[in-house]
C-alpha cells in the first residue's frame, strides 16, 4: 500500500557521523536549489495561487490573474534564452520592455531532468518527496534498476511510486484546468505519475496546441493550464544546443508564444519556464567508465544519467559500506579530479540537494552520486545502447547551464507585467 499522502515539512539534518573528509566533499557542492523560494517546485502552485485558489501559496509573487497559462519549454536554460537572444524577438521585446533582461530565474531541481523536474513543477514538492530522484534510479523492492520517464517498469505503479496529489489534481475543484501536450503523454505512467489532474487536450504541431490552448482558455471562470513544448530538447539532445537545429527550434518557440500572446484571452498571465537547461558535450569527452574496473568496483548497480550517476553498492554491512564507498569515491577522484563532484547519499541529504527525503524515497538515491562539472558525460556501456553516446546536448548536474531556468511573465496581448 502507498506511504501516507501528506509531506514532509521538516529539512533533513546532516548525520552526526559524518567524518572530516565527507563534511569537505559536502562544502564543496554548489548550493542545493531553492525549493521553496525560487525553484520550478513554485511554478504551478504560485500559478494557482494568483488565481485565488484556496490552499496554495504565491511563493514566486506572481501578479493576481483570471487565467494563467504555465509553458514549459524543456531544455530551455537561462544562459541559452540570454545567449541566442537574437533568434526570439518576440521574447526579447517582453524581456526589454520591463528591465532589460531576464527578469527572474529559477533553480531546476536536483537531479537537473525532466523526470525530476516536471515532477516538482507538478507536484510542488522537491525530488526527495516526489520520488522521481532521476531518469533511472534503482527500484530496492524490485532490486533492478527502473526507468521514470518514457519506458516504465511494469512492476512500478505510478500512483504508488508518487503518492501525493498533484498541483492539477488539488486546483481541479476550484478552476478549469488543462495541460495541452502532445498525444502519446496523455496517459503516460509519468503524467500518472506527477502531472495528472484535469482535461488533457492534444496537438501534434505547436500550432494546434497553441489552437487548443486558446479553445480551451475561452471557458467562463478561472482557468489554470500547463502547456508542454519537448522541440528544443529533442534537437538539444541530438544536434546541439549550439546548433542550427536547435537555434531553429528556439525560433518555433518565439513564434509560439507570439502566438499564445496574440490568441489567448486578454488579461491572461501567461509563464514560459523550463524544466532544465543544458551544454554539449564534445564526443571525446563522452567517457564508457565501466572498462575501468576501480569505478565499478563493489558497485551493484548503476542508474542516473551521464552527468548524474547513482551507483548503488553491493549489499554489505553499515561499516563495510561506509569503506566501501570511501574507496569508491577515491577512485572517482583520483581520475576525474576536479571534473567532478563525488559524494555519498548522506552527504546530498544532508546538503538539501533533494529537499526533505522521506523514507521510501531513501534507497531509491545512490550510495555515492558522480556529478559532472564541466563538459562530461559518463556512461556504462553494458547498461545502455551504443546509440546513447552519440547524444550532444546533455544535463543532470549542477551547473548553471543546467540548472537555471528562466521565468518570463507577461499578459496576453504584449502588457508587460509589473511585478510587485
Amino acid at each position: 500500500m502507498p506511504e501516507e499522502r501528506r509531506p514532509a515539512t521538516i529539512a533533513a539534518s546532516a548525520p552526526a557521523s559524518a567524518s572530516t573528509t565527507a563534511a569537505g566533499r559536502a562544502s564543496d557542492l554548489p548550493p542545493a536549489p531553492a525549493y521553496g523560494r525560487r525553484s520550478v517546485a513554485d511554478v504551478l502552485s504560485s500559478a494557482a495561487a494568483s488565481l485565488g485558489l484556496e490552499g496554495f501559496t504565491n511563493i514566486l509573487n506572481l501578479p493576481p490573474a483570471p487565467r494563467v497559462c504555465v509553458v514549459v519549454a524543456d531544455g530551455l536554460g537561462r544562459n541559452l534564452l540570454k545567449q541566442k537572444s537574437a533568434h526570439t524577438p518576440f521574447l526579447r521585446s517582453i524581456v526589454q520592455a520591463g528591465q532589460g533582461e531576464v527578469p527572474v530565474w529559477l533553480d531546476s531541481a536536483f537531479p537537473s531532468t525532466t523526470a525530476a523536474a516536471l515532477s516538482s513543477l507538478g507536484t510542488g514538492l522537491p525530488p526527495g518527496q516526489h520520488g522521481m530522484v532521476g531518469y533511472d534510479v534503482l527500484d530496492p523492492g524490485q532490486d533492478k534498476v527502473v526507468n521514470l520517464l518514457g519506458n516504465w517498469d511494469p512492476g512500478v505503479d505510478p500512483s504508488d511510486w508518487q503518492p501525493f496529489p498533484t498541483v492539477l489534481e488539488r486546483a481541479a475543484g476550484q478552476a478549469s484546468v488543462t495541460t495541452v501536450s502532445l498525444p502519446q503523454f496523455g496517459d503516460s505512467p509519468m503524467t500518472r505519475a506527477a502531472l495528472r489532474g484535469g482535461t488533457f487536450v492534444s496537438g501534434t504541431t505547436s500550432h494546434a496546441r497553441t489552437a487548443a490552448a486558446a479553445e480551451a482558455m475561452a471557458a467562463p471562470g478561472p482557468g489554470l493550464m500547463y502547456f508542454y513544448l519537448n522541440e528544443l530538447d529533442k534537437a538539444g539532445h541530438r544536434y546541439g544546443c549550439q546548433s542550427e537545429q536547435w537555434e531553429h527550434q528556439l525560433e518555433e518557440l518565439d513564434a509560439t508564444m507570439k502566438r499564445l500572446n496574440a490568441s489567448l484571452p486578454a488579461g491572461t498571465t501567461i509563464l514560459l519556464t523550463a524544466d532544465h537547461g543544458m551544454l554539449d558535450v564534445p564526443e571525446q569527452q563522452r567517457i564508457d567508465y565501466s572498462v575501468d574496473p576501480q569505478l565499478v568496483e563493489g558497485v551493484r548497480h548503476t542508474a542516473g544519467e551521464p552527468r548524474m550517476l547513482h551507483l548503488y553498492l553491493d549489499n554489505v554491512d553499515a561499516v563495510s559500506r561506509a569503506g566501501s564507498c570511501e574507496r569508491l569515491i577515491a577512485a572517482w577522484r583520483s581520475r576525474f579530479g576536479a571534473r567532478i563532484w563525488a559524494f555519498t547519499r548522506e552527504e546530498a541529504v544532508a546538503a538539501g540537494l533533494f529537499g526533505p527525503v522521506r523514507p521510501a524515497v531513501e534507497g531509491r538515491i545512490g550510495d555515492v552520486m558522480i556529478a559532472a562539472r564541466d563538459e562530461l558525460a559518463l556512461y556504462d556501456t553494458r547498461r545502455v545502447r551504443p546509440a546513447a553516446m552519440e547524444v550532444v546536448g546533455q544535463h543532470g548536474s549542477l551547473t548553471n547551464a543546467e540548472r537555471e531556468v528562466p521565468l518570463l511573465c507577461f499578459t496576453a496581448g504584449g502588457r508587460r507585467v509589473r511585478r510587485g
